[in-house]
């Protein structure tokens, strides 16, 4: 790999950008749709093919059922009271909860009436679980007579459950009996955004449920799920994608991307442009198989699979995939498969696949790889400034995005049941970003995170591989979901 040294390239309208403009404006955003614009400008016939999801979680709506619960007449003086506007908290909330639906993109089947009994909360229920909804949502208008008992009538069924319950709805005395209750999450308040948050949380569920990842390893052709989440495999042999790679002919938007990166870049140190096109490669031979194998997500055990060929490894390319949405995971690894999918469908943005290393001096949780994505605020967000560089093996290309210091940042990983008696486990932990290490001359993949982890956790102990690192705190978002779906958070 010849070496040399490129920086500050134009941006996509062909401005000159200095390293102030890089660090504001993000340096990696829109590459393909720059890449489509300026192959179009040109009347370029080779313009660059949309990739997106191409499986069943790409064509499922989740479907949600609601209901409002109250009894029939005037409140009187038991809770709400009097006080309380039945009728204008049910318009107000029925509105809110449609606007989340049209947003989130579910199905959302909301009851024309209050239900008014607990026989007709029991028939909903029934109706729901006959018609495979994906979740429930009930709103409390009430907290006297089968108000609660429906709610726990929600909460025990098949179905996760959200309960929101405004205020004057709720004491601890109700909440208590049922707040550990798998499947339910109870959100008490008058802000729905605390509901919404919920209905987020069943879409995610519904959308993991259905996603099927394209797993290339090995050399065996089969289909399975991933228990407890659901998340579907398909293993394709690995050496689908070496032919496919072979086969394939540079082409113009080969060429775009690959330029576009390097133009973008604070500076690309090592690789050649070569380099960077070959890497790039990889994401269209991904699109086929995306395509032709119908799948929503994509992981290949890539050093088994590559790592003793003169093919590049997909780290740009697995990458990009991140940045548009796409859940792409490092070394066929099913739990960062079932974490990639969440972080993107749950949080809105993608997450950094890292090993982790331990730092006893300064007390840091290391995290470092050599796939990360740039957009780490969110897909329709700036993309952090990157340079490129080659991966641990000193070959081939990646961007390296720098991460900012100060920001709160998130951990999570999953455990996977071992036991039939035993749930599923998530991995929590929170932190801010204290810096990132230069490598070489450090060992170790090239991205390199360090966090100082909130509560001085045992970092020689920390549980869990290739957790994600996402930017935000998301403690109460994930806690929230596990236990809407039965998992057991475990804060660390």
């Amino acid at each position: 790999m010849k070496q040399h040294e490129l920086s500050h390239g134009p941006d996509i309208n062909g401005h000159a950008l200095s390293r102030r403009d890089l660090f504001k404006r993000g340096a990696a955003g829109g590459l393909l749709a720059a890449a489509i614009q300026a192959r179009a400008q040109t009347g370029g016939q080779d313009a660059l093919a949309p990739i997106a999801q191409s499986g069943p979680a790409s064509k499922y709506t989740p479907k949600l059922c609601a209901a409002f619960v109250r009894r029939e007449g005037p409140y009187g003086m038991r809770w709400p009271g009097a006080v309380f506007d039945g009728e204008a908290a049910l318009k107000k909330y029925a509105a809110e909860m449609q606007n989340t639906a049209k947003t989130l993109e579910v199905s959302l089947d909301l009851r024309s009436t209050p239900i008014y009994s607990e026989a007709e909360g029991k028939a909903w229920i029934a109706d729901a679980e006959a018609a495979k909804a994906d979740g429930l949502i009930l709103v409390l208008l009430d907290r006297q007579d089968h108000a609660w008992p429906t709610a726990t009538l929600a909460v025990n069924s098949s179905l996760p459950a959200v309960i929101f319950a405004p205020l004057g709805t709720a004491f601890t005395t109700n909440t208590r009996k049922i707040a550990n209750t798998p499947g339910g999450l109870f959100c008490c308040s008058d802000d729905f955004s605390e509901a919404a948050l919920g209905m987020r949380m069943l879409a995610a569920g519904a959308k993991l449920r259905e996603t099927r990842y394209i797993v290339l390893k090995g050399t065996d052709r089969k289909d399975t799920e991933i228990a407890d989440f659901g998340v579907r495999l398909r293993y394709v042999p690995a050496d689908t994608f070496v032919q496919k790679y072979r086969a394939m002919a540079d082409s113009d938007e080969i060429a775009a991307l690959a330029d576009r990166y390097i133009k973008h870049a604070e500076s690309v140190k090592g690789p050649t442009v070569e380099d960077v096109r070959h890497g790039v490669k990889s994401l269209l031979v991904a699109r086929q198989i995306l395509q032709e194998e119908e799948g929503d997500a994509i992981t290949m055990d890539c050093l088994g699979a590559l790592g003793k060929t003169d093919i590049s490894l997909p780290c740009i390319s697995w990458s990009h995939m991140l940045d548009l949405g796409i859940p792409a995971a490092c070394e066929a690894d099913h739990t960062a498969c079932v974490t990639h999918a969440l972080s993107q469908y749950l949080l809105g943005r993608p997450g950094f696949q890292q090993d982790p290393v331990p730092e006893t001096k300064h007390g840091w949780l290391i995290g470092a790889h050599c796939t990360c994505p740039t957009r780490l605020d969110g897909f329709n967000q700036p993309a952090a400034p990157y340079r490129i560089q080659p991966h641990h093996g000193m070959r081939d290309a990646t961007p390296v995005p720098q991460w900012e210091t100060g920001r709160r940042v998130t951990v999570f990983d999953v455990k996977l049941r071992t036991d039939a008696e035993v749930a599923p486990e998530v991995y929590i932990s929170t932190g801010e970003v204290v810096g990132m290490n230069a490598v070489p001359p450090c060992g170790g993949c090239v991205v390199s995170v360090n966090l100082k982890l909130d509560g001085d956790p045992d970092l020689l102990n920390f549980p869990g591989f290739h957790q994600l690192f996402v930017y935000g705190d998301f403690k109460k978002e994930l806690t929230g979901y596990c236990r809407l779906f039965g998992i057991t958070p475990v804060v660390v």
